[in-house]
């Protein structure tokens, strides 16, 4: 990630709430998938949770970073 794309984010995790959400969010699914990964064993229901878990952490990711882009065609960024 860019240093201009990281100020971006850390401009809008202050200012609007709904992408701090959804950084919270992706950062809750990242630590609930490393819990998975470090499992020895998972079960059947585990790795459907795997799965909505890496699709939803995808979604939030296109979401965040398409409002990256909307921020960077509004704003002049230095």
């Amino acid at each position: 990630m860019s240093n201009r794309v990281a100020d971006i984010q850390q401009i809008l995790s202050t200012e609007d709430a709904e992408f701090r959400q959804w950084v919270e969010e992706h950062h809750a699914c990242e630590s609930r998938l490393s819990e998975l990964a470090s499992k020895p064993q998972v079960t059947i229901e585990e790795e459907m949770e795997e799965k909505t878990l890496k699709k939803r952490k995808l979604h939030l990711k296109d979401q965040m970073a398409a409002r990256i882009r909307t921020y960077e065609s509004s704003n002049s960024v230095a």
